[in-house]
């Protein structure tokens, strides 16, 4: 069965980020790096990032570099 709409993305932030305020806050800007992305991978993708507790005082800048950075390790690794 062919997939359609694009790649998919899912986010781990666990209690150890810290409380409810902030995890929320990291999961929108990550969602927001997220739809950055959506241009440059295929349909067929599937991304899951997980949110370590230092991403609790990163900036919407920052995560987007570091979540960047890591695709383009997976991207060297792959051959892509």
């Amino acid at each position: 069965m062919a997939r359609s709409g694009g790649p998919r993305f899912g986010l781990i932030v666990s209690k150890a980020v810290g409380n409810a305020v902030l995890r929320h806050r990291v999961s929108r800007r990550l969602r927001h790096v997220c739809a950055g992305l959506v241009a440059g991978l295929g349909d067929d993708c599937d991304v899951v990032i997980r949110a370590l507790p230092r991403a609790a005082d990163a900036s919407g800048p920052e995560l987007d570099r570091d979540v960047r950075r890591a695709l383009g390790r997976i991207r060297d690794r792959s051959g892509d």
